[in-house]
């Protein structure tokens, strides 16, 4: 235990160059002073050290370079820190890691990505303890109702902190907290996981109906009926003592479902408007992980059989080609 707690006083990388990954190196590097920063980009790194932002995203929020490590080179990165900060997009999370040949052992890995890892079906966390041999221990998740656009905008935000290990637990809290994130602990590692990854699913299904002209009466039914759907289903692969109703759970179905920042809602609303899920793609520029995730989670589901008609609804739009005004009209019929 107390190595873990040298650890967590030790450097801190942020991992990924998008707009969730500025907002938390904006939080960490205003409590420590310094942070590794890793982006694929070389122009973006040079763009960045001649702007004094990021280039790409967040791009109002200013950094004292003084404060920064760049590295392209993820092995240099991982090799010169002690805590990894992941906020890279879940579909290129494998593409990162293979090129990684330092170890994972010894390092405290946070992941605050809301995905999961395709084509593996497995949730970050599990992603990592299976091919990084790394323990449960030593990973864990922030989550909850956190835009980066409000973040950046030091707007109140809260985020919990899931980690079996509670003395790291509080280590990260104490990286992530100021005056305008307040955090609280969890040991529900999994469960955050999963609902961090259906809260995007929902958020789709919330922007389709959105584009299809529903209105706020149906929205909260279909956010009602979202909830449920998500309480079965973390009940059934994880079932300890939990409330969905906590932050974590449905205040970030909440803000992904209904925020004008929510990139799974806006997809959706584009789908719902006709787009192809390609060109809603291209347009965004922007990664939907709700558009991943629903494929994984209907994999998944075949082991478990939940009952989830939005789940089914989604994908069958996304994936099947079913148009979306005869999908919904379906599910509303199932919705009381």
């Amino acid at each position: 235990m107390r190595s873990r707690e040298m650890k967590l006083s030790g450097k801190v990388a942020i991992m990924g160059g998008g707009s969730w990954a500025t907002a938390i190196a904006k939080i960490v590097v205003s409590n420590t002073g310094h942070i590794n920063w890793y982006m694929r980009r070389d122009d973006r790194i040079e763009d960045f050290k001649r702007l004094g932002h990021n280039p790409a995203y967040l791009t109002g929020v200013k950094f004292d370079l003084k404060t920064i490590t760049f590295y392209s080179n993820i092995n240099d990165v991982v090799r010169d820190s002690d805590v990894l900060i992941f906020a890279i997009p879940s579909p290129y999370v494998k593409a990162h890691l293979k090129k990684l040949k330092t170890r994972l052992k010894d390092k405290i890995i946070i992941s605050a990505i809301k995905g999961i890892v395709p084509d593996e079906n497995l949730i970050v966390s599990d992603y990592f303890i299976k091919f990084y041999n790394v323990s449960p221990e030593q990973v864990a998740v922030i989550a909850g109702p956190c835009h980066a656009e409000e973040v950046a905008l030091e707007r109140l935000s809260y985020l919990t902190i899931g980690c079996p290990d509670v003395e790291v637990a509080k280590g990260i809290s104490q990286l992530l907290s100021n005056n305008y994130i307040k955090t609280s602990l969890s040991d529900d590692v999994i469960g955050i996981e999963y609902g961090s990854v259906l809260k995007n699913v929902y958020a789709i299904a919330a922007g389709i109906c959105g584009g299809l002209k529903y209105g706020d009466n149906f929205q909260a039914v279909l956010i009602s009926n979202a909830i449920q759907e998500m309480n079965r289903f973390l009940s059934t692969v994880h079932p300890i003592q939990r409330s969905v109703y906590d932050s974590v759970y449905l205040g970030d179905l909440l803000v992904t479902a209904y925020s004008n920042f929510s990139r799974n809602r806006t997809f959706g609303v584009m789908i719902g408007k006709g787009y192809s899920v390609k060109s809603a793609q291209i347009e965004m520029e922007m990664i939907a992980e709700g558009y991943y995730g629903t494929k994984c989670i209907k994999d998944i589901n075949k082991h478990y059989h939940v009952n989830m008609p939005i789940l089914d609804a989604v994908y069958n739009i996304l994936y099947e080609r079913i148009s979306p005004a005869i999908e919904i009209k379906l599910l509303t019929d199932s919705f009381r």
